[in-house]
């Protein structure tokens, strides 16, 4: 080792809690880095772990392939495992109770394909053989028919098929039916004997409207005949880019007709050629990684810049005795060199124990907030560690390149005689009259001293209004996306809702004995029209038909209508809230109905929430309701209605219609006694529950309720957007305090340095008479310019920023911009604690020195 760097690691060593300081800052630079890095390559793995388990791991699928295509698929280099698969088809299921979901899905895997997939077993064993299956826990639960291990089953095997249809049609395709009933086919093509050898979990690939319940047999690969046609899905060995050219080769190479990729799983792997989620991820990863970057060259150049300061007279010197700028120049970065040594090792361990705590946190949280089953895992690859080290590296780099140069330029003289740094003229440190009279001498005498030191004064406020801008626009949209949470919910009254697609009622109503429901309402919903007089159009409709240039009919406009029929006791406690007679309800002979007047809905034109009157009009008033079948265009009335009440009230689960729309009210045997055979075919159920533990009524309700009714849990939507909220802001405001903590390291390196190198200069003023008091008072006014002065920047680009993030927003949720006063006023607190504790702890270690000992002093 040299002189040089031997003279730097003995300057380290001596000035030891700068290089502490300094160090710590590259530390937390560099955690945040390998931090931001293994979070996107975290991600992206829980990505593909999901995707397994929904989809099942697999990467290329050959269809319609022979068994000779498919010994050429197997004997494919890169081919790792080979599954086959095979669609049946459908059978008839005799005995459901499900009226649309009629069938049975008889569906082949081989060994492969059971392993591959997501299939859970729940009793009894996979299929082994040709004449075996496995069938879904839902045939029983869902359907009613019940089947034990060991039946046997016979079923005749077809396709549906639709008239004028020459593909058949899949489980994604739900019962095709029209007003007369169903439309589909089921063609029958062969009649197959099975032995039922085991009960699955519905797999996740069934989707909820699918027509068939999932049947699984078993395909031997050695048993196909020539002529037999199957799917050949391929695991592939190593994924990369080529896949797909590769695949392609193959299939031309051996006359296979279509090939498909899972470019869902695929593009978690980044091979995928369209992947906005990879670049939008890696795009937001960038400009933290830029932000953090920014932030810890401010912190190490700082620090550099402070050392060569300090070291300028040692370099003057070793100029002075031969010392080469090279030499100079290299020294600072021998001194970047071994604080990066120290500080990325100690880095890239920080960032991966932190990510992991973060992940360890969040893990409890993130089923709920991204409906995701599978759980974060800290992945760090040797490219995650690779990237982090190049880019902390140069970070690094950056920050002493500046310094370097400087300290490569100091002359023997100026350095010995250490006029480099102060070359200020009278206009440079000049301070309005105004100061010193409103604070007096010490004030100006600590304002000029900020004026002289521009760098380090700019430094320093640079980093707090990072922090302030940080602070407030993560706070303030934090806070946005709560109350855009809270709007989004509004008007919601109810815990859950289960719906089904026809007006029987009877399957709802058996569901309210259930534990934990406080209330409930019974709704049957229609959908008819009215024809209602331009004398009764609010004003927002008669802007609105002005503005659309929508036509009347014979001077009236088409309202769409919401015909609600509650079950006797909801209608009961809904017209005492509208505060409406109940005797003028009773005789369906003469419907008399509820009209909720005023409406709260989101216009998709402006793109806000409105509050308006519906129409105008008047208890006693008749609405003549007009029912239409969409299929055939045909028209009838359904009914004169007379209003009884108008109201501002809202039954259970009811939002209001939107402008041009109109809510309807009556009681169920009102709407049941005008309906005919068409119209009630054209009806709508639902129950609307509140809970008192509305996830334990949701399990409750899956276990009775069959998959032709339709669930919906408000409050765990609710409580998802709370988690997703919750997720967001622990990222979020961890990677504020990191930031922050970078900022605060920065100022109490500059302050400290600074106070350190004004040694000679508060000896001097004590000479020449300024008391501890006088002494104390200049150190407090330099705090309160460097607070000042930050919050002078920082604030008004928050609230720049701030109402950006509002607009933004604004451009779904209409509320007024509102400037968050207690962030704002805990953000100012903050700002002056942290520059005082930087001075106080500063000062403390000047206060006590002798005069004398400071005026011969040159340098610490």
């Amino acid at each position: 080792m040299n002189i040089i760097n031997k003279l730097t690691l003995r300057h380290l060593k001596e000035n030891k809690r700068r290089t502490l300081v300094t160090i710590t800052g590259v530390i937390i630079s560099v955690s945040m880095i390998m931090a931001v890095a293994t979070l996107g390559v975290s991600f992206l793995d829980i990505m593909k772990r999901q995707s397994i388990a929904d989809n099942g791991e697999w990467h290329v699928q050959y269809q319609n392939v022979s068994p000779d295509q498919i010994e050429a698929i197997a004997n494919d280099e890169d081919t790792g495992s080979l599954l086959l698969s095979n669609e049946l088809g459908y059978a008839k299921l005799d005995g459901a109770k499900v009226e649309d979901k009629p069938y049975l899905f008889i569906k082949e895997y081989n060994e492969e394909g059971f392993k591959q997939f997501p299939i859970e077993l729940s009793k009894g064993r996979l299929p082994s053989d040709e004449q075996e299956v496995v069938i879904s826990e839902q045939i029983a639960n869902d359907a009613g028919v019940q089947y034990k291990i060991g039946d046997q089953i016979k079923l005749a095997i077809g396709s549906r098929m639709m008239e004028g249809e020459s593909e058949p049609l899949g489980q994604n395709d739900s019962l095709q039916r029209d007003g007369e009933g169903i439309k589909e086919r089921l063609e029958v093509n062969s009649m197959e004997t099975f032995t039922v050898t085991g009960i699955i979990e519905t797999p996740s690939w069934e989707p909820a409207w699918s027509p068939g319940y999932t049947v699984l047999g078993y395909i031997d690969k050695g048993s196909l005949n020539k002529s037999d046609m199957v799917d050949a899905i391929v695991v592939l060995d190593k994924v990369n880019s080529s896949v797909f050219e590769h695949a392609g080769k193959l299939a031309k190479e051996n006359g296979i007709g279509k090939v498909a990729f899972n470019d869902e799983l695929l593009r978690y792997y980044g091979v995928t050629d369209n992947d906005n989620l990879r670049f939008t991820l890696f795009s937001l990863l960038g400009i933290i990684m830029a932000v953090i970057i920014i932030g810890s060259v401010s912190l190490i150049y700082n620090a550099f810049a402070i050392s060569v300061s300090e070291r300028s007279r040692h370099l003057g010197m070793l100029s002075s005795v031969g010392a080469t700028k090279k030499q100079k120049r290299n020294s600072v970065f021998f001194e970047g060199m071994v604080i990066g040594i120290i500080s990325i090792p100690l880095g890239l361990l920080a960032g991966a124990l932190g990510i992991g705590a973060t992940f360890w946190f969040i893990n409890t949280y993130i089923d709920g907030a991204l409906g995701i089953s599978e759980r974060l895992q800290v992945v760090v690859t040797p490219s995650t560690v690779l990237v982090s080290c190049l880019i902390s590296s140069a970070t690094i780099f950056i920050s002493t390149y500046m310094p370097a140069r400087k300290a490569s330029k100091i002359s023997a003289i100026d350095a010995i005689r250490q006029t480099q740094d102060v070359k200020l003229t009278g206009k440079t440190v000049k301070t309005s009259k105004l100061v010193r009279k409103l604070f007096g001498l010490e004030a100006e005498i600590g304002l000029k001293n900020l004026k002289r030191n521009k760098r380090r004064y700019h430094a320093t406020i640079f980093s707090l209004v990072i922090s302030i801008v940080l602070f407030l626009s993560v706070s303030f949209f934090t806070d946005n996306l709560k109350k855009s949470a809270v709007m989004s919910q509004e008007g919601t009254n109810f815990d859950i809702s289960v719906t089904a697609n026809t007006g029987d009622t009877e399957q709802l109503e058996d569901l309210v004995q259930l534990e934990n429901i406080t209330a409930y309402s019974v709704q049957k919903s229609l959908n008819p029209t009215a024809l209602i007089d331009k004398d009764k159009f609010p004003q927002e409709l008669k802007d609105m038909i002005e503005r659309d240039n929508i036509p009347l009919d014979n001077g009236r406009y088409q309202y769409y209508v919401n015909l609600h029929g509650l079950d006797e006791q909801s209608f009961r406690d809904f017209a005492k809230k509208a505060g409406a007679e109940l005797e003028m309800f009773n005789d369906p002979g003469k419907p008399t109905a509820i009209v909720i007047d005023q409406i709260s809905y989101h216009d998709p034109t402006t793109t806000k929430f409105i509050e308006a009157k519906s129409i105008v009009t008047e208890p006693g008033d008749v609405l003549d309701l007009i029912f239409t079948n969409y299929d055939t265009e045909k028209s009838k009335p359904l009914g004169s209605f007379t209003i009884g009440a108008m109201t501002d009230q809202v039954p259970m689960g009811i939002r209001t219609a939107m402008m041009g729309g109109l809510d309807v009210i009556v009681p169920m045997k009102t709407m049941d006694a005008l309906m005919d055979d068409e119209m009630k075919k054209e009806v709508r159920s639902q129950l609307y529950m509140n809970s008192t533990d509305p996830m334990e009524t949701q399990k409750a309700l899956e276990e009775v309720v069959p998959s032709n009714l339709y669930i919906y849990n408000v409050y765990q939507d609710r409580q998802q957007e709370e988690q997703l909220i919750l997720l967001l802001s622990v990222f979020t405001y961890g990677f504020i305090a990191l930031i922050s903590l970078i900022s605060i390291a920065n100022i109490f390196n500059t302050i400290s340095t600074s106070i350190s190198l004004r040694k000679r200069e508060f000896a001097m003023l004590k000479s020449v008479g300024m008391t501890p008091k006088g002494f104390n008072k200049m150190i407090n006014y330099e705090s309160i310019f460097y607070g000042v002065k930050s919050l002078l920047f920082g604030l008004p680009i928050s609230i720049g920023v701030m109402y950006l993030i509002h607009r933004s927003v604004g451009e779904t949720f209409d509320y007024g911009f509102e400037l968050p006063w207690i962030d704002i006023l805990s953000v100012i607190a903050a700002i002056f604690i942290i520059v005082s504790s930087a001075m106080l702890y500063s000062i403390g270690k000047v206060k006590k020195q002798n005069i004398i000992e400071g005026l011969k002093q040159e340098n610490i």
